[in-house]
């Protein structure tokens, strides 16, 4: 694929698994196509369900707070998640479901081609870093999955009810800004390839 537009025509009105018969919009991403930061969740949830874009709801208005904390708008950013469409009822994502839609993620990220990635909660910190461990260890540690640099934070939703993840997300987020000043220094100088990720 050469950009956005040509990757979401291709995946289209999909059916590629059982989601797409339930679900009201598929969520195919939103933002700034060559942003230095993309953000992955798990998957769309109610609002956006019925809006077609990621985090519109009160876990998205917390996300564009913390956004807003470091000198960033949602316009800065690419936010994409795991999933392009709703499980039934906000379950978790099967993993057959994760199979099949995380090639269109992968190219997302390869077209976007972020300085840092950062993984909202425990499905996407878990995809992207090939890792069993979970958000409460992983969070606010620089890792790294195929030349990208990535940092684990609590899914905004987590923080909405529990002002300890909410003072955590506001110190990763300071971290991330401290990453993106770094810029190119923190990045490995390997080419783009097609297959970036050790996910």
């Amino acid at each position: 694929m050469n950009s956005l537009g040509e990757l979401e025509a291709h995946i289209g009105d999909c059916h590629r698994c059982s989601l797409g018969d339930t679900r009201t919009r598929l969520v195919f991403g939103v933002g700034c196509q060559d942003a230095d930061v993309m953000f992955i969740g798990e998957a769309p949830g109610r609002n956006e369900d019925l809006q077609g874009e990621p985090f519109v709801g009160a876990a998205g208005g917390l996300l564009d707070e913390l956004l807003k904390s470091i000198g960033l708008h949602r316009s800065d950013v690419y936010i994409a998640n795991i999933l392009k469409c709703r499980p039934p009822g906000n379950r978790n994502p099967l993993p057959s479901e994760i199979e099949t839609c995380t090639p269109f993620l992968r190219e997302q990220t390869r077209l976007i081609d972020p300085l840092v990635i950062v993984t909202l909660g425990n499905f996407a910190s878990k995809f992207v870093l090939k890792t069993q461990s979970g958000i409460t260890r992983l969070r606010g540690s620089v890792q790294h999955a195929g030349r990208f640099v990535v940092l684990p934070v609590f899914h905004p939703a987590a923080a909405l009810y529990d002002n300890t993840k909410r003072d955590m997300l506001f110190a990763d987020f300071a971290r991330l800004k401290e990453l993106l000043e770094a810029g190119a220094e923190k990045r490995p100088a390997e080419p783009v390839q097609q297959n970036l990720f050790e996910w």
